[in-house]
């Protein structure tokens, strides 16, 4: 079950594990601290797109 499909879920700081664009196939997991949340709706399927601390961007698939 992924834990970050809903905004409500994901704050400025949180330790999550993201999955970037271009590992969306293999599903590698990047770890971070969100610096933004960009996805605006309050629900995605496949996760809540983040900007990590190291400007990093992909989707919220754990939070720490």
């Amino acid at each position: 079950m992924n834990e970050g499909i809903h905004r409500d879920k994901i704050n400025v700081g949180l330790n999550v594990g993201i999955v970037l664009k271009q590992d969306q196939r293999s599903g590698k997991i990047t770890r971070g601290i969100v610096r933004r949340v960009l996805t605006n709706s309050s629900y995605h399927p496949h996760g809540i797109k983040v900007e990590l601390e190291n400007g990093k961007v992909g989707r919220v698939k754990e939070i720490h």
